[in-house]
């Protein structure tokens, strides 16, 4: 039997299968709001066969966006736009969805990846980020405003407050987003955070927030509902964030309930050197896993099938997280049960399409057309 195949269980969340869609943003909301693009982005993905679909990055508070046009969830427009998109793809998909809450902290008020990346000034329709210290991503850019105590409670009402939207939407999961050098990841790095206070210079000091937020947004739902984090491993700077660190945070979550590790790295610093390759951030994901336990998503450039099966088999993850691949084959699940041997699930208005080399793909099926 496929062990990339087999089922698997996030607290009260089944998988039918351990492979997961990471969260991708899409730059394509309006004031946050999910549209059309969003309704066939993910109607597409969770026709996928995957266990688990991650919706994209989406802001807990307008100033936590990537850019003007990202995904948010901290109105009631914003929650009602989503779930007309999730509506739509829970009529004809089974397939569990999470969401990953963000905020984007000094790199935020950017311009979207096809309009170049670049700071969107206050004048453009950008706005002043915020950060646990005043130093920003680029030399070049304009300093963040420092976070003090009446902003460090804001953004721990705004993260419980999409919380709350997320489980009223009746999403399956939530993943904070804790990587790639956004707000929770810059209170992590000694790199980003140089504070003096509570909230920087030891480790224990600089997980604190982060740790804050997760408490807190645990308490908030009930615990039936999932929590994991996403974080980047390490920095890839001298210096900065690193596995040792990781593997002490993992252990300060798996503590406090944390459902899962989505492991990635990088994004801090325009100074990190990546050795990227094939499956150049496995090996993060299985030290975490080794010393800790917890339930572990791994990704990064893992693109064959006979890959993922070996990744999950030999237990260096629990789960495969699929980005850029899904996006260039959606439907890179069916393809991978037929080169393992194994079943997928398929929407019926789909079944037709089974080659007949493979007939059981889909299951057990019963399919007539006259």
């Amino acid at each position: 039997m496929s062990q990339l195949f087999s089922p698997y269980s996030l607290g009260s969340v089944t998988l039918r299968n351990r492979i997961v869609i990471a969260p991708m943003c899409q730059y394509s909301a309006v004031n946050g709001e999910a549209g059309d693009w969003h309704l066939m982005h993910l109607g597409n993905l969770a026709m996928s066969g995957a266990g688990l679909l991650i919706i994209e990055a989406t802001a807990v508070e307008p100033e936590g966006r990537i850019s003007p046009a990202d995904l948010g969830l901290w109105s009631d427009d914003t929650e009602a736009a989503l779930a007309r998109v999730l509506t739509a793809v829970r009529k004809y998909s089974q397939i569990p969805i999470a969401i990953q809450l963000a905020h984007a902290g000094r790199k935020a008020s950017t311009a979207a990846p096809w309009d170049g990346g670049g700071l969107v000034n206050i004048e453009q329709g950008g706005w002043q980020t915020v950060a646990p210290s005043a130093l920003p991503f680029m030399p070049d850019d304009p300093a963040p405003t420092a976070l003090d105590a009446n902003g460090l409670q804001r953004m721990v009402q705004a993260f419980v407050s999409a919380a709350k939207r997320a489980h009223k939407l009746g999403l399956d999961a939530i993943e904070i987003h804790a990587a790639h050098g956004y707000l929770l990841h810059e209170f992590l790095s000694p790199l980003s955070n140089q504070r003096d206070d509570e909230y920087g210079g030891s480790l224990e000091n600089r997980m604190r927030f982060p740790l804050a937020v997760f408490d807190a947004m645990r308490a908030a739902v009930p615990m039936h509902m999932p929590i994991g984090v996403r974080i980047s491993a390490t920095d890839w700077v001298d210096g900065g964030w690193d596995l040792a660190q990781s593997v002490i945070f993992a252990k300060a979550l798996q503590a406090r309930g944390c459902a899962f590790i989505h492991v990635s790295s990088g994004g801090l610093s325009p100074l990190q050197k990546i050795p990227v390759g094939p499956h150049y951030q496995v090996p993060l994901a299985a030290s975490i896993r080794a010393e800790t336990g917890l339930p572990t998503i791994t990704v990064g450039l893992i693109t064959e099938a006979e890959d993922a099966e070996a990744i999950v088999a030999d237990g260096q993850a629990d789960m495969v997280g699929l980005a850029r691949g899904i996006l260039y084959d959606p439907r890179w699940p069916w393809h991978a049960a037929a080169k393992l041997g194994a079943q997928v699930a398929a929407p019926p208005q789909y079944w037709r399409c089974q080659p007949r080399e493979q007939k059981a793909l889909f299951g057990d099926i019963r399919f007539r057309q006259r």
